[in-house]
């Protein structure tokens, strides 16, 4: 039973009787003197108005603090406040393509609600290690730099790494056109409200949104929906993966998540750790991102960007991502000033499965086109200043009459899908036209 359901199925019922009322509001957090309350449980607050659900994320002094799914104006002393005893559920299927949901699985295209959905809960533990099927195969995206050099493989879950205005919600457009996958989950979370709109019109496209679910929660929402949104796409990823489809799963931004949690574990008292993030989002970080991935059925490949401040790869969140992630893709400034588009930073962007999903001439041209990359921009200044004379070192001099070359095959227009054949093909040429000297 979704959110909307549940909530009218109380609100109409009078054999309820009531179990609790609200203490008093301290924060973010409802204080709610409420027997028998659990962990996660939604409640239903009578308020002034229009019923209120919340969910129980703590207890303090025999209170249950609640975090209200949504805004709590109305909410007074002594409301009263009814136990439904079930946690957040989501309805998910086929019928949800070309939807756009808030972060609480609630259509918001302005479109009938969906019927033949099934229900879902929000939250669940990710697969066992031992369930999940090796990754062996290449995911295509229709991005040269990625499917040349950091070929994703199906489950794979990788991070995008980005500041502010670099092309990454554009690049996520592109991947989820040229995508070789069943079914597209989109998750926007903490968007401003502008992009939202331009997002589904320019970089998802028409064609996109066909196969996709999107999922928006704007920088406005409360907290907890922010939250929720990032686990309510997965949530309905996982529903995709278990009837045996390759899903793609584009969540944006899981600094945004983390930063949605942070407001809620400081509100409920826990202390700040790490730059002010709470113990909680070092918990929930692992939780949400080790449920993407291959399953016994089906597939989730899953990207999630990351905003890091100044290019800082070390901040707590990109560290921690990094870490438990399968691989990085990361976007450098530089490169995005001078028209670059996508602004990937090969050197710095490793994909941990390439190697078990191409084959070794693939490996080979992508190891050779490397390494003429890394020798130019290991020059590039002394180059852009005149200072370097030619014949000084013949593998810079090769790297050198290579770089254009490379730099067509790294550069494509965004509304452009190159085959995956077609990219090896440039790769490969590339890597025989410039052959190792030794």
């Amino acid at each position: 039973m979704d959110l909307e359901a549940l909530k009218a199925r109380l609100s109409e019922t009078s054999a309820l009787r009531p179990v609790g009322r609200v203490v008093g509001v301290t924060g973010l957090l409802l204080r709610v003197l409420l027997p028998g309350a659990r962990i996660s449980d939604v409640l239903l607050i009578r308020r002034r108005g229009e019923p209120l659900l919340a969910e129980v994320v703590g207890f303090q002094q025999g209170e249950a603090l609640a975090v209200p799914l949504g805004e709590p104006i109305g909410v007074g002393p002594d409301d009263v406040v009814e136990a439904t005893g079930q946690s957040l559920q989501v309805s998910a299927g086929a019928a949800l393509l070309g939807r756009v949901l808030d972060g609480l699985g609630r259509p918001i295209d302005g479109r009938p609600a969906p019927a033949g959905l099934t229900t879902v809960p929000v939250d669940r533990a990710p697969p066992a290690a031992l369930s999940r099927r090796p990754v062996s195969a290449a995911f295509e995206t229709g991005v040269r730099a990625i499917d040349g050099l950091l070929t994703l493989g199906v489950g794979q879950r990788v991070g995008l790494f980005a500041g502010s205005g670099v092309g990454k919600s554009t690049l996520l457009g592109a991947i989820a056109r040229g995508a070789s996958a069943d079914v597209v989950v989109v998750a926007l979370v903490g968007e401003r409200g502008r992009e939202v709109g331009e997002f589904l019109e320019h970089s998802l496209g028409e064609a996109g949104r066909r196969r996709s679910v999107v999922v928006v929660a704007t920088s406005d929402a409360p907290p907890v929906e922010r939250l929720r949104a990032a686990q309510v796409a997965t949530a309905v990823a996982e529903h995709f993966r278990d009837l045996g489809k390759s899903v793609l799963l584009l969540v944006d931004s899981v600094t945004r998540f983390a930063r949605a949690q942070r407001e809620i574990g400081l509100a409920a008292g826990e202390p700040p750790a790490r730059r002010g993030y709470p113990p909680s989002v070092f918990t929930q970080l692992p939780r949400l991102l080790e449920r993407s991935g291959q399953s016994e059925k089906g597939a989730i490949t899953a990207i999630y960007t990351v905003l890091v401040e100044g290019s800082d790869m070390d901040e707590p969140i990109a560290d921690e991502v990094r870490g438990i992630l399968d691989g990085h893709v990361v976007l450098d400034r530089r490169l995005a000033a001078r028209g670059h588009y996508p602004a990937i930073d090969v050197l710095a962007s490793l994909s941990r499965v390439m190697p078990n999903v191409t084959g070794q001439p693939h490996q080979a041209a992508a190891q050779r086109a490397r390494t003429l990359l890394a020798s130019y921009e290991e020059k590039r200044d002394l180059i852009a200043l005149g200072a370097y004379s030619k014949g000084s070192d013949a593998r810079l001099d090769q790297a050198i009459a290579a770089a254009p070359d490379l730099e067509r095959f790294l550069r494509q227009d965004p509304t452009l899908i190159d085959p995956t054949a077609t990219t090896l093909q440039s790769l490969k040429t590339i890597a025989d036209k410039y052959p190792e000297r030794r």
